[in-house]
Protein backbone atom coordinates (compact mmCIF):
# COMPACT_ATOMS: atom_id res chain seq x y z
CA UNK A 1 0.00 0.00 0.00
CA UNK A 2 1.41 3.70 -0.75
CA UNK A 3 2.00 6.41 1.11
CA UNK A 4 -1.17 8.51 2.26
CA UNK A 5 -1.42 11.87 0.60
CA UNK A 6 -3.78 12.88 3.14
CA UNK A 7 -4.27 11.96 6.79
CA UNK A 8 -7.03 12.77 8.96
CA UNK A 9 -7.12 11.65 12.73
CA UNK A 10 -9.00 12.00 15.16
CA UNK A 11 -10.90 14.99 13.89
CA UNK A 12 -13.14 17.36 15.97
CA UNK A 13 -14.80 20.46 14.84
CA UNK A 14 -17.27 22.93 16.71
CA UNK A 15 -19.27 25.90 15.24
CA UNK A 16 -20.35 27.30 19.06
CA UNK A 17 -21.99 24.51 20.69
CA UNK A 18 -22.79 22.33 17.99
CA UNK A 19 -19.86 19.54 16.97
CA UNK A 20 -20.05 19.04 13.33
CA UNK A 21 -17.36 17.05 13.22
CA UNK A 22 -17.03 13.99 15.30
CA UNK A 23 -13.85 11.90 15.39
CA UNK A 24 -13.27 11.66 11.38
CA UNK A 25 -10.40 9.56 10.80
CA UNK A 26 -9.65 9.28 6.76
CA UNK A 27 -6.56 8.00 4.72
CA UNK A 28 -6.37 8.93 0.96
CA UNK A 29 -3.45 7.35 -1.02
CA UNK A 30 -2.12 9.28 -3.79
CA UNK A 31 -4.49 8.92 -7.17
CA UNK A 32 -6.99 7.63 -5.03
CA UNK A 33 -10.76 8.75 -6.47
CA UNK A 34 -12.82 9.43 -3.26
CA UNK A 35 -16.26 10.21 -3.22
CA UNK A 36 -18.17 11.78 0.11
CA UNK A 37 -21.96 12.13 -0.18
CA UNK A 38 -24.53 11.68 2.76
CA UNK A 39 -27.63 14.52 3.36
CA UNK A 40 -27.71 18.22 4.01
CA UNK A 41 -26.34 19.11 6.95
CA UNK A 42 -23.77 15.98 7.23
CA UNK A 43 -20.62 17.64 7.83
CA UNK A 44 -19.09 16.66 3.89
CA UNK A 45 -18.23 20.33 2.92
CA UNK A 46 -17.31 21.55 6.42
CA UNK A 47 -14.61 17.86 6.22
CA UNK A 48 -13.05 18.65 2.78
CA UNK A 49 -12.91 22.80 3.15
CA UNK A 50 -10.13 21.58 6.89
CA UNK A 51 -7.86 20.07 4.30
CA UNK A 52 -7.18 23.09 2.62
CA UNK A 53 -7.82 24.88 6.03
CA UNK A 54 -10.71 27.35 4.84
CA UNK A 55 -12.30 25.79 8.25
CA UNK A 56 -10.28 25.20 11.52
CA UNK A 57 -10.27 21.71 12.83
CA UNK A 58 -10.51 22.22 17.16
CA UNK A 59 -9.24 18.50 17.66
CA UNK A 60 -6.85 16.30 16.02
CA UNK A 61 -4.54 16.08 13.04
CA UNK A 62 -4.68 16.98 9.05
CA UNK A 63 -1.69 15.90 7.15
CA UNK A 64 -1.53 16.84 3.89
CA UNK A 65 1.57 15.28 1.37
CA UNK A 66 3.70 15.21 4.69
CA UNK A 67 2.78 18.98 6.41
CA UNK A 68 0.49 19.41 9.19
CA UNK A 69 -1.77 21.68 8.89
CA UNK A 70 -1.98 23.67 12.19
CA UNK A 71 -2.10 27.94 12.57
CA UNK A 72 1.27 28.39 10.86
CA UNK A 73 0.47 30.71 8.08
CA UNK A 74 4.20 29.23 6.04
CA UNK A 75 2.20 25.61 6.42
CA UNK A 76 -1.33 27.21 4.91
CA UNK A 77 0.11 28.65 1.94
CA UNK A 78 2.57 25.52 1.07
CA UNK A 79 -0.39 23.16 0.99
CA UNK A 80 -2.90 25.47 -0.69
CA UNK A 81 -0.70 25.43 -3.34
CA UNK A 82 -0.68 21.75 -3.68
CA UNK A 83 -4.57 21.82 -2.73
CA UNK A 84 -7.15 23.08 -6.28
CA UNK A 85 -10.57 23.47 -4.91
CA UNK A 86 -13.78 23.77 -6.84
CA UNK A 87 -16.92 25.20 -5.09
CA UNK A 88 -20.26 25.06 -5.88
CA UNK A 89 -20.55 28.70 -6.94
CA UNK A 90 -17.93 29.15 -9.48
CA UNK A 91 -16.00 32.11 -7.70
CA UNK A 92 -14.80 33.43 -11.15
CA UNK A 93 -13.68 37.46 -10.99
CA UNK A 94 -16.04 39.20 -12.82
CA UNK A 95 -14.31 41.81 -14.92
CA UNK A 96 -11.46 39.65 -15.46
CA UNK A 97 -11.60 37.58 -18.77
CA UNK A 98 -11.20 33.65 -18.43
CA UNK A 99 -7.36 33.62 -19.55
CA UNK A 100 -6.80 36.13 -17.32
CA UNK A 101 -8.73 34.64 -14.13
CA UNK A 102 -6.89 31.43 -15.29
CA UNK A 103 -3.28 33.35 -15.06
CA UNK A 104 -3.89 35.22 -12.13
CA UNK A 105 -2.79 32.79 -9.41
CA UNK A 106 0.00 31.14 -11.50
CA UNK A 107 1.27 34.61 -11.92
CA UNK A 108 0.95 36.13 -8.52
CA UNK A 109 1.22 33.10 -5.95
CA UNK A 110 4.21 31.28 -8.18
CA UNK A 111 5.62 33.93 -10.11
CA UNK A 112 5.26 32.40 -13.09
CA UNK A 113 6.15 34.66 -16.11
CA UNK A 114 2.90 35.87 -18.00
CA UNK A 115 3.58 34.32 -21.13
CA UNK A 116 4.01 30.63 -19.24
CA UNK A 117 1.18 30.95 -17.00
CA UNK A 118 -1.00 31.96 -19.99
CA UNK A 119 0.07 28.67 -22.40
CA UNK A 120 -0.63 26.81 -19.00
CA UNK A 121 -3.88 28.39 -18.56
CA UNK A 122 -4.65 27.62 -22.40
CA UNK A 123 -3.54 23.52 -22.02
CA UNK A 124 -6.29 23.76 -19.03
CA UNK A 125 -8.81 25.26 -20.68
CA UNK A 126 -8.41 22.76 -23.83
CA UNK A 127 -8.59 19.94 -21.47
CA UNK A 128 -11.93 21.22 -20.00
CA UNK A 129 -13.31 21.89 -23.40
CA UNK A 130 -13.52 25.78 -23.59
CA UNK A 131 -10.63 27.17 -24.86
CA UNK A 132 -12.27 29.52 -27.48
CA UNK A 133 -14.06 31.16 -24.61
CA UNK A 134 -10.50 32.22 -23.26
CA UNK A 135 -11.26 36.26 -23.88
CA UNK A 136 -14.71 36.18 -23.10
CA UNK A 137 -15.78 37.12 -19.26
CA UNK A 138 -17.60 35.16 -17.10
CA UNK A 139 -21.26 36.50 -17.45
CA UNK A 140 -20.83 35.95 -20.96
CA UNK A 141 -20.49 32.22 -20.26
CA UNK A 142 -23.16 29.00 -19.41
CA UNK A 143 -23.10 28.06 -15.58
CA UNK A 144 -21.74 24.62 -16.85
CA UNK A 145 -18.93 26.52 -18.61
CA UNK A 146 -18.11 28.97 -16.04
CA UNK A 147 -17.26 25.80 -13.46
CA UNK A 148 -15.03 24.07 -16.01
CA UNK A 149 -13.69 26.76 -16.40
CA UNK A 150 -13.48 27.24 -12.42
CA UNK A 151 -11.86 23.55 -12.85
CA UNK A 152 -9.04 25.13 -14.69
CA UNK A 153 -8.62 27.62 -12.91
CA UNK A 154 -7.59 25.01 -9.75
CA UNK A 155 -5.15 23.15 -12.17
CA UNK A 156 -3.19 26.18 -13.29
CA UNK A 157 -1.80 25.83 -9.79
CA UNK A 158 -0.75 22.15 -10.97
CA UNK A 159 -2.28 20.79 -7.99
CA UNK A 160 -1.47 17.23 -6.44
CA UNK A 161 -4.77 17.33 -5.05
CA UNK A 162 -8.65 18.12 -6.31
CA UNK A 163 -11.38 19.33 -3.96
CA UNK A 164 -14.86 19.54 -5.34
CA UNK A 165 -17.75 20.81 -2.90
CA UNK A 166 -20.93 20.21 -4.50
CA UNK A 167 -19.91 21.25 -8.25
CA UNK A 168 -22.85 20.73 -9.77
CA UNK A 169 -25.51 21.37 -7.46
CA UNK A 170 -25.81 25.11 -8.95
CA UNK A 171 -26.38 23.82 -12.54
CA UNK A 172 -29.39 23.42 -14.71
CA UNK A 173 -29.85 19.59 -15.25
CA UNK A 174 -28.39 19.66 -18.96
CA UNK A 175 -24.81 21.77 -18.23
CA UNK A 176 -24.33 18.97 -15.01
CA UNK A 177 -22.67 16.31 -17.59
CA UNK A 178 -20.51 18.55 -19.12
CA UNK A 179 -18.90 19.34 -15.64
CA UNK A 180 -18.80 16.01 -14.73
CA UNK A 181 -17.51 14.77 -18.10
CA UNK A 182 -14.54 17.38 -17.22
CA UNK A 183 -14.15 15.54 -13.87
CA UNK A 184 -13.97 12.00 -15.35
CA UNK A 185 -11.68 13.00 -17.83
CA UNK A 186 -9.56 14.87 -14.83
CA UNK A 187 -9.91 11.50 -12.41
CA UNK A 188 -8.58 9.22 -15.61
CA UNK A 189 -5.42 11.12 -16.05
CA UNK A 190 -4.87 9.96 -12.00
CA UNK A 191 -5.96 13.10 -10.18
CA UNK A 192 -6.26 12.76 -6.38
CA UNK A 193 -9.58 13.77 -6.23
CA UNK A 194 -11.91 13.94 -3.28
CA UNK A 195 -15.71 15.02 -4.66
CA UNK A 196 -18.73 15.90 -2.22
CA UNK A 197 -21.88 14.77 -4.84
CA UNK A 198 -24.85 14.05 -4.74
CA UNK A 199 -24.17 12.47 -8.41
CA UNK A 200 -24.21 8.43 -8.07
CA UNK A 201 -23.13 7.85 -11.62
CA UNK A 202 -20.50 9.80 -11.31
CA UNK A 203 -19.67 7.84 -8.12
CA UNK A 204 -20.51 4.76 -9.73
CA UNK A 205 -17.69 5.40 -12.80
CA UNK A 206 -14.96 7.45 -11.13
CA UNK A 207 -14.56 6.74 -7.34
CA UNK A 208 -12.54 4.19 -5.59
CA UNK A 209 -14.30 5.02 -2.57
CA UNK A 210 -17.24 6.24 -1.34
CA UNK A 211 -18.07 7.62 1.88
CA UNK A 212 -21.54 8.39 3.93
CA UNK A 213 -21.28 10.81 6.44
CA UNK A 214 -24.22 11.70 8.50
CA UNK A 215 -24.70 13.89 11.80
CA UNK A 216 -21.08 14.97 11.95
CA UNK A 217 -19.38 11.41 11.54
CA UNK A 218 -18.18 8.64 8.49
CA UNK A 219 -21.64 6.22 8.75
CA UNK A 220 -19.52 3.99 6.28
CA UNK A 221 -16.63 3.69 3.87
CA UNK A 222 -16.34 0.97 1.58
CA UNK A 223 -15.08 0.62 -2.30
CA UNK A 224 -17.60 1.67 -4.75
CA UNK A 225 -19.34 -1.62 -6.09
CA UNK A 226 -19.46 -2.84 -2.25
CA UNK A 227 -20.86 0.68 -1.06
CA UNK A 228 -23.75 0.31 -4.12
CA UNK A 229 -24.43 -3.17 -4.16
CA UNK A 230 -24.24 -4.19 -0.17
CA UNK A 231 -24.44 -0.93 2.14
CA UNK A 232 -24.02 -2.18 5.50
CA UNK A 233 -25.22 0.56 7.93
CA UNK A 234 -29.21 0.80 7.94
CA UNK A 235 -28.74 4.71 7.21
CA UNK A 236 -26.87 4.17 4.12
CA UNK A 237 -29.20 1.89 2.84
CA UNK A 238 -31.93 4.89 3.62
CA UNK A 239 -30.47 7.50 1.93
CA UNK A 240 -29.46 5.29 -1.51
CA UNK A 241 -33.30 4.19 -1.26
CA UNK A 242 -33.74 8.08 -1.40
CA UNK A 243 -31.53 9.27 -4.03
CA UNK A 244 -30.85 6.65 -6.61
Amino acid sequence: MSEAIIKIKDVNKWFGDFQVLKNINLEVIQKQKIVVCGPSGSGKSTLIRCINRLEEHQEGNIIVDGNELTEDTKDIEKIRAEVGMVFQQFNLFPHLSILDNCTLAPIWVKKMPKKQAEELAMNQLKQVQIQDQANKFPGQLSGGQQQRCAIARALCMQPKIMLFDEPTSALDPEMIKEVLDAMVNLAKQGMTMIVVTHEMGFAKEVADEVIFMDEGMIVEKANTKEFFANPKSDRTKLFLSQIL
